[in-house]
């Protein structure tokens, strides 16, 4: 892609941004004049008002729009959305991380963005990209949204709309067949019971055969392979003129893939021998072979029931939910763990000596077998640094069973309950007052394995001796209960002036209590984790820790009603996400693996802090043109403390995953939407936002201090247009093409820098006996490169049925969806994007 032409192409438009062209769904409480000039409602502020009326920067999707662009779920309308970016699906199915104005979502804590849908707050992160029912309209708000939408919305929050029950039987179904066997279903039934109540009943199956194969594995459809299939059930009920009862449930289930990664290697003093070891990772070949099927199953239940009762002036809502979501993988493990299960004495006994054997075994029957470069796989099982006439070179995930295994769960169940009272009049002040409850449990297990050949035994301890002894795990039971108080005040100063405060105070009390047995590893002979103290020849279990976390969250917001077409805004709140805890042991592997064996100062902690943001936005909004043209500019700032960051270790003790906290980071950047109606039923529309960061303090990581914040894109460009337009009384052609250029984005808090790596202390006692320097990693190789890809849709539909012939990624381009540097590794886990994809769609309703 020409980026200058790109970027040219976007000046030229006046950096255009995206909103969408489409009406949104009717909101309760919307006025009839409103209906009339076809205004857009969001209940941005927890009631409904005019997209025009809220001040912040909000996109929107209508029920239109949804139908028309195809959305599904997050990933799908996140796309078409100025300034986010989504990272889903790399390593498991509920591995989501949404990256608002540069603040992400970091793995294994919480999101920092809300879900909220049909007015309930989501509470689990698996569920931020799962099948939310039959959408009717979609609202993603930017910036700090705890005070106004709770928990876990320091970045923003998406707010979701699903069909209510009407007045009448409507049903509908949609119908997709694409290429690699993808194939997608979709129904939904509303049905009214007698005069004061309905029900809604949608489900949802999808497959795919994905887009690459595993090579070792008889090119097997085994990375990115899925099944998905959910049912939701609604049932709305008046109990009297001013009470209504909401209850919901749903059911999901998903089987498939995970850990669709390969290795990039960032070594540029081993590069004389095979420049793949310096390596840029835009340019990587993706090629997958491990001998380990990867496997990735994920339940879901919930149920929720809301009641609202509205008094003569004020409104009473009240609603609690369960939610339950079980989560397992079974993977290859990494090629760290190789050194665990090499002996060349032949002195070794037990498990030591049945994954030794196993190993090569393997390897003297897979020589020569083509992976990807530099790795390759020798006569004997040992890094080349070792034998560098006959030695192995192994990535991870190899074909070989010497990685070993690795097999992980998450299980969360929690409850929550929500009242709140607000006014309901429509005078110049209105008001509410509320409290929130939150219970969590969840539990957290990363077993690692000896490959003897016998496949993943799916428990987390399998004893010495067994078909897949562990030999290393880490098992949490975290605990969570939160409390919430809340408030918020509108009020209407003069005609034009709107003043609007909020705030919450939260509370969590977390604790953690490991579960991992006081045994020996069966590979190395000590504690199978490593923080496990070994006193008189026993292991002692590792002590239960608790913290509590508290934060108040202020936001107010102001507008100005230039004139009657163009609204001046601001608003500046805090954000925050509680601290929590690492798996137990997590501290005791860094110092020992790196700090103590190769000099470097990595911190890291057991339990890392909370996370809390200052943002401040101003804009102008507002439309020209009878309506024709609609626009809004926004700049913001964001100062965050601690903000927590995902961090991937790989090493002789195989992989660790930890949270760690970058102490300050600093924000700014702008936005600038714009939609155009230039003809009845031809809409043009685009986006541009550009975001700025840099670390200012990092005590984790002090030479990061100068670069950007981790997983934020230097900047977004969305593109597109829509035609809608009759060939007939009652048939329209339809089409639309939306355009998404994603700017460099660094994935690590290690940019343009080098850092000793296992190289640099291995190679000084090896029989190559170089300097350690040589084994240091270069970083600036690890930027994800621009990319663009584009979407179109072309059909033709009536108030009935529709046909739609589509493209994904219609020009094929290669892009990564996202890289994990493992810094002390000496390379980057690197997941593809998707490739190009057609297929057609037939939908029908009455």
């Amino acid at each position: 892609m020409n980026v200058r032409l790109v970027l040219a192409s976007g000046a030229a438009l006046g950096a255009i941004a995206f909103a969408t062209p489409a009406m949104a769904q009717d909101a309760p409480g919307t006025s009839q004049a409103a209906e009339d000039d076809n205004a857009i409602i969001v209940t941005a502020r927890r009631q409904s008002e005019t997209l025009a009326d809220v001040p912040a920067s909000v996109t929107v999707f209508g029920a239109d729009t949804l139908a028309k662009t195809g959305v599904q779920r997050a990933d799908d309308f996140i796309q078409l959305t100025p300034g986010v970016t989504i990272v889903t699906g790399t390593a498991e199915a509920g591995d989501t991380q949404i990256n608002i104005r540069g603040i992400n979502g970091a793995r294994d804590a919480e999101s920092s963005v809300a879900l909220v849908v049909d007015g309930i707050l989501k509470t689990n992160t698996a569920q931020l990209n799962q099948n939310q029912g039959t959408l009717r309209q979609v609202e993603i708000l930017k910036g700090p949204q705890g005070a106004l939408y709770g928990r876990n919305a320091a970045a923003g929050a998406i707010v979701i709309q699903t069909l209510k029950p009407g007045d009448r039987l409507e049903a509908g179904a949609t119908l997709r067949a694409a290429e690699d066997n993808t194939y997608l279903a979709t129904g939904y039934v509303s049905v009214p019971v007698g005069d004061t109540a309905g029900f809604v009943l949608s489900g949802n199956y999808s497959t795919t055969d994905g887009f690459f194969r595993n090579r070792f594995l008889n090119n097997s459809k085994t990375i990115d392979d899925q099944e998905i299939w959910s049912v939701d059930g609604r049932f709305v009920a008046e109990l009297g003129p001013n009470t209504e009862l909401d209850v919901k449930a749903r059911y999901a289930d998903l089987t498939g893939a995970s850990i669709n990664f390969n290795a990039s290697f960032h070594l540029p003093n081993f590069a004389a021998v095979d420049p793949a070891f310096f390596e840029d990772v835009n340019t990587h070949p993706f090629g997958f072979y491990s001998n380990i099927r990867p496997t990735n199953d994920q339940t879901t239940f919930e149920a929720s029931a809301k009641i609202e009762h509205q008094f003569d002036s004020v409104t009473l809502t009240a609603w609690a939910l369960y939610s339950d979501v079980d989560q397992s993988l079974t993977a290859d493990g990494t090629s760290a763990d190789f050194a665990r299960f090499l002996d060349f004495t032949g002195t070794a006994t037990g498990a030591l000596a049945a994954a030794n054997a196993a190993c090569f075994g393997s390897t003297a029957a897979l020589t020569g077998f083509p992976l990807n470069a530099p790795t390759f796989i020798g006569q004997i099982p040992v890094p080349f640094i070792f034998a560098p006439a006959n030695g192995s070179t192994f990535g991870p995930y190899s074909p070989t069973t010497c990685d070993g295994t690795q097999f992980q769960i998450r299980e969360q169940s929690d409850f929550s309950a929500e009242i709140r009272l607000a006014s309901n009049g429509d005078g110049p002040f209105n008001w509410q007052v509320g409290a929130y409850y939150l219970h969590i449990d969840r539990e957290v297990g990363v077993s690692l394995g000896a490959d003897l050949g016998n496949g993943v035994t799916r428990q987390l301890y399998n004893a010495p001796g067994s078909a897949n002894p562990t030999t290393q795990l880490y098992n949490d039971d975290f605990s969570t209960d939160v409390y919430a108080l809340f408030a918020s005040a509108d009020f209407d100063v003069s005609d034009r002036f709107n003043i609007s405060v909020a705030g919450r105070y939260d509370i969590e009390d977390r604790s953690i209590s490991s579960l991992v047995p006081a045994v020996f590893d069966p590979i190395t002979g000590g504690p199978i984790n490593p923080g496990q103290q070994v006193v008189g020849g026993v292991v002692q279990p590792i002590p239960d820790q608790s913290q509590t976390f508290k934060q108040f969250q202020p936001k107010i917001s102001l507008r100005y009603e230039a004139t009657d077409d163009i609204n001046l805004y601001a608003n500046w709140g805090i954000g925050f996400k509680s601290g929590g805890f690492n798996n137990q042991g997590s501290a005791a592997i860094v110092d020992q693996a790196f700090n103590q064996f190769i000099g470097t100062n990595v911190l890291i902690n057991d339990q890392y802090r909370k996370e809390v943001s200052s943002a401040f936005e101003a804009g102008i909004k507002g439309n020209l043109l009878d309506n024709r043209i609609t626009f809004d500019l926004a700049g913001y700032y964001t100062n965050i403390d601690d903000m927590q960051f995902f961090e991937f270790f790989v090493g002789g003790f195989g992989l660790l995953r930890v949270v760690s906290n970058i102490d300050e980071v600093e924000i700014f950047g702008a936005e600038l939407n714009l939609t155009a109606e230039l003809l009845e039923g031809w809409t043009v529309f685009g986006s541009a936002n550009v975001t700025d960061s840099e670390i200012k303090a990092n005590a984790s990581r002090p030479v990061t201090v100068g670069n950007k914040s981790p997983y934020t894109a230097d900047y977004t460009i969305n593109l597109g247009t829509q035609l809608d337009l009759p060939v007939s009384n009652t048939i329209n052609f339809v089409s639309r093409v939306d355009y998404r250029i994603t700017g460099p984005t660094w994935f690590h808090t290690l940019q343009d820098d080098t850092n000793p790596t296992l190289f640099s202390g291995l190679l000084p006692g090896s029989a190559l006996a170089l300097p350690a320097f040589v084994g240091d990693a270069d970083y600036s190789v690890s930027q994800r490169d621009t990319f663009g890809v584009v979407d179109m849709r072309i059909g033709l539909e009536t108030d009935r049925w529709s046909i739609f012939a589509y493209a994904e990624n219609l020009f094929d381009e290669r892009y990564l969806n996202e890289v994990i540097t493992a810094v002390e590794f000496g390379g980057s886990f690197i997941s593809p994007g998707g490739l190009q994809r057609f297929g057609v769609e037939l939908g029908y309703k009455f």
